[in-house]
């Protein structure tokens, strides 16, 4: 059967609302960052407490990321997104509502818990939908909503926050969200896949991990590489009004502006490894570029260089380009059946790492400042090069 021609030009629109579904989340996810230099200078907190409240989401998103993926997989994609998206805007327009430090970080979690359906539900759509000759390409354009998210959220949530304070900057992602689960249950259309009697006839239901170590090894990849992009993330915005002293709304621009290139530059690489035929050579090259720039972010922060906001720019879009290849990669050996679980570990993995970054950077940024946190970063990405498995 060919499912290409099944769907027709309607595979774009699905790949659109899985855009949609992925930026949103990353409002929630991501955006929660944005929060951080409102709290750090009208409230109080200092950057490890605020750091912890933004990695909330992502602690959340932790404990559910395998399980939508196991609803996915049995049950389609569609349903996994609306409902996930749907707990998120609830418990983000709950979060609006208090101040309270401890029921605001539980309700973060538990909206991080929810919108995290995207990470581990949006893959198998592009597997399904599209040839393997567009699958980078897709899941490129797929893995752009992440930045994209992020940069809406930088643009947004800071004056917001600034202006009218923590509550209506939440209200923000909880609206996106809402949005996101009535288009997901309206529009997705889950592609066919084999009968489960079939699936076992023919091996697709026994683990992909079973005797090899590659899916590991892209999770190692990933795991390592996500240090470097959370840094970037979380504390940009912070490192711009704290050591270079710009106000909010120009700092805000800035990262918006990175994240939009950091988009594309997934879109780019995800062409190229169509292009070359190959999801493993592409992740090593883009793995030594993110080594490279921030080593030379660090080397430009220390010296307190004019190009510092060029490495920036730099190395938001390195961090974040090899998020696309490995998901691809992921989605393609794990199967139809093994898909969404195989995404929902990776993104275990990646999660658990970012929601550590927010405290244990602001706690070394607080001690040693921003120069040698960037330095020390650079160790993550080195020692994923050598994890990068080779093409099978």
């Amino acid at each position: 059967m060919d499912v290409v021609a099944e769907i027709g030009r309607k595979r774009w629109v699905i790949l659109a609302l899985g855009v949609l579904a992925q930026t949103v989340q990353a409002t929630v996810v991501n955006g929660t960052a944005f929060l951080i230099p409102t709290l750090h200078t009208e409230h109080g907190w200092d950057l490890a407490q605020a750091g912890t409240l933004a990695g909330a989401p992502v602690l959340g998103g932790v404990l559910t990321l395998v399980a939508w993926g196991a609803v996915a997989d049995r049950y389609g994609e569609r349903h996994a997104l609306a409902a996930g998206l749907g707990v998120a805007s609830v418990a983000m327009a709950a979060a609006a509502t208090t101040t309270a430090p401890v029921v605001l970080a539980i309700l973060l979690a538990v909206a991080g818990a929810g919108a995290v359906s995207a990470n581990s539900a949006s893959g198998r759509v592009v597997v399904g939908w599209f040839p393997p000759a567009q699958r980078g390409l897709a899941m490129g354009i797929r893995q752009m909503s992440v930045p994209l998210g992020v940069a809406l959220a930088a643009m947004v949530i800071p004056p917001l926050a600034r202006d009218h304070g923590i509550g209506w900057a939440l209200a923000f992602p909880a609206i996106m969200c809402g949005i996101g689960a009535i288009a997901c249950a309206v529009g997705i259309v889950d592609p066919p896949r084999p009968d489960r009697d079939t699936a076992a006839d023919t091996g697709l239901l026994g683990s992909p991990y079973r005797g090899s170590w590659t899916l590991v090894r892209i999770h190692g990849t990933s795991i390592l590489l996500v240090i470097p992009q959370y840094l970037v993330w979380t504390y940009a915005l912070v490192w711009l009004v704290t050591d270079l002293d710009w106000n909010e709304t120009s700092a805000g621009l800035v990262i918006t502006a990175a994240q939009f290139l950091g988009a594309f530059g997934r879109v780019a690489v995800g062409a190229w490894s169509d292009r070359v035929g190959s999801r493993l050579g592409p992740l090593r090259i883009v793995t030594i570029s993110v080594v490279a720039s921030m080593a030379a972010l660090a080397a430009a922060a220390w010296f307190a260089s004019p190009v510092a906001i060029v490495m920036l720019l730099v190395a938001s879009v390195t961090t974040v380009a090899p998020n696309g290849l490995a998901f691809t990669a992921v989605a393609e050996l794990a199967g139809p059946f093994w898909g969404g679980r195989a995404l929902g570990i990776q993104n275990t993995g990646q999660f658990l790492t970012g929601a550590a970054v927010g405290p244990a950077f602001g706690a070394l940024i607080g001690a040693v400042g921003f120069p040698i946190a960037f330095a020390i970063a650079v160790i993550a990405p080195a020692a994923a090069v050598p994890l990068v498995p080779r093409d099978e």
